[in-house]
């Protein structure tokens, strides 16, 4: 994470802003394109990889206007739905990280493509189906215990429905064929970084326990009347709101805690800030 942070500080002011404004109008176009002329993007925009070699670079973006689904009413739904995601994401992480994450992604769905038809010589048109479930499988991830209301009655945690697509995803890998492990595999290779990157496999280290443990101590140690927890950006207290709920930052330097309005969006403190 040190190493993606240098590389942000570097680069950050080339991402792109509000990107999923840009993947709606793209979904859009291709909304009009399906009810007017779907045989076009087959013969000249899909992802499809022996065209690509043969110089139809423009195809490794172009595959992305293909709705998610075939009726209108369905589409409406579910690109809004991914817009929600999408801008949710970026607005937690920061927008070039959220770029990192889908072009990563789509990056991943042309290895796909080209594997499968370099390696295995299959022709596979691949469409935008995982790299729209690894933002749900993103959101899920930082945000588990959101409720959506499926079809806009049954309140479903976020985590649950990531599990669920999560499951349909490892029986493909289980049950299909070569093609559809790699596709699968390849396809959300952003969010297996993500995943890895994101895990916070300090908490098994010794000092770090023995930092936590000494955190708890100092927390019962204070005298009542006095506050237990404290935003470090914000500087709430428990006394501002019983709603309000409190976790300390395993990343940063230190015992600092954050409110949960801050805990995915503070500057992470370390030696070197």
């Amino acid at each position: 994470m040190n190493f993606f942070r240098k590389i942000e500080q570097r680069f950050g002011r080339y991402a792109i802003r509000d990107l999923m404004n840009y993947i709606v109008a793209m979904y859009v176009v291709g909304m009009v394109l399906q009810y007017i002329n779907p045989l076009f993007y087959y013969q000249w925009l899909s992802l499809d990889p022996a065209a690509i070699l043969h110089g139809q670079i423009w195809r490794i973006v172009t595959f992305l206007i293909w709705p998610p689904f075939g009726d209108l009413l369905s589409n409406a739904i579910m690109i809004y739905l991914y817009y929600s995601l999408g801008k949710t994401l970026e607005r937690v992480w920061g927008s070039f990280r959220f770029n990192a994450y889908f072009f990563v992604g789509v990056l991943g769905h042309v290895l796909a493509a080209l594997v499968l038809y370099l390696l295995f010589d299959m022709r596979v048109i691949m469409s935008t189906t995982y790299l729209n479930m690894s933002l749900l499988f993103a959101f899920a991830a930082t945000f588990p215990d959101l409720q959506f209301m499926l079809y806009f009655i049954i309140p479903i945690k976020a985590k649950w429905i990531g599990l669920i697509y999560g499951f349909f995803a490892v029986m493909g890998m289980v049950t299909g064929t070569t093609a559809d492990r790699v596709e699968i595999i390849l396809s959300l290779l952003n969010f297996i970084l993500f995943f890895l990157m994101t895990r916070d496999f300090r908490r098994i280290n010794p000092k770090e326990i023995k930092r936590k443990q000494e955190f708890k101590a100092q927390v019962k140690m204070k005298p009542q009347g006095r506050t237990h927890h404290r935003c470090a950006v914000c500087g709430r207290t428990e006394q501002d709101g019983e709603e309000l709920e409190f976790r300390y930052c395993s990343k940063c330097e230190g015992s600092y805690e954050y409110c949960q309005d801050h805990l995915y969006t503070h500057q992470h403190v370390t030696k070197d800030s």
